[in-house]
């Protein structure tokens, strides 16, 4: 078994476009006298690596404490895919996921600069996938996230997004990207990691 660590560390991050950057401010120090060491943060909920809830573009949507557990964790697949994620694209992708089990094409992973556009939201939503991740800060276009985001989150698909997937090979893994449980929020920070067989 080895473990694959896809997070992104935390006060070093990418951050979306016009979000804070993560900040921690020692507030205890042992060497100043103090009883123990301890760190303040300040943090957007979608810095770094993070889950999107459906709250965050439905209004009516389930907060991210509201999403089963189950969509983060079991099996995925992951694939890497440079440019825009076409329609047929996506059907490729959820054929090659099945080929390895049902199971597979629930959880989608894409490595590279790939931005999932309105008509490939579309064949992953209506696959009846759980979740979906990339490495960008957001799953569609960075000037335009709105109308993908709809499309997923509408059909109940929570978005892993600032995920890393540099060195990990394309097939399937054991994914485990449970977001910390931020009562009535629309996303959350997760730590991700991908396991596979190997030594």
């Amino acid at each position: 078994m080895k473990i694959h660590d896809i997070s992104q560390e935390v006060f070093s991050c990418t951050v979306f476009p016009g979000d804070a950057q993560p900040v921690g401010k020692k507030v205890m120090l042992i060497k100043n006298g103090d009883v123990c060491n301890l760190t303040d943060i300040s943090m957007c909920a979608h810095n770094g690596t993070h889950v999107d809830a459906p709250y965050h573009f439905i209004d009516s949507g389930n907060t991210i404490d509201k999403v089963s557990l189950d969509r983060f964790v079991g099996k995925a697949f992951v694939t890497h895919h440079e440019g825009l994620v076409s329609a047929e694209d996506a059907s490729t992708i959820l054929a090659k996921a099945s080929a390895l089990g049902n199971e597979y094409a629930k959880r989608i992973l894409i490595g590279g600069k790939a931005t999932v556009t309105p008509d490939a939201a579309k064949v992953f939503a209506e696959g009846g996938i759980l979740l979906i991740g990339n490495e960008s800060q957001t799953v569609g276009p960075e000037n335009a996230p709105k109308e993908v985001h709809l499309i997923l989150l509408g059909a109940q698909v929570v978005l892993l997004e600032g995920i890393r997937l540099g060195g990990i090979k394309d097939g399937g893994y054991l994914l485990c990207a449970q977001p910390i449980n931020l009562g009535g929020s629309d996303g959350a920070p997760c730590r991700a990691i991908l396991i596979s067989e190997e030594e």
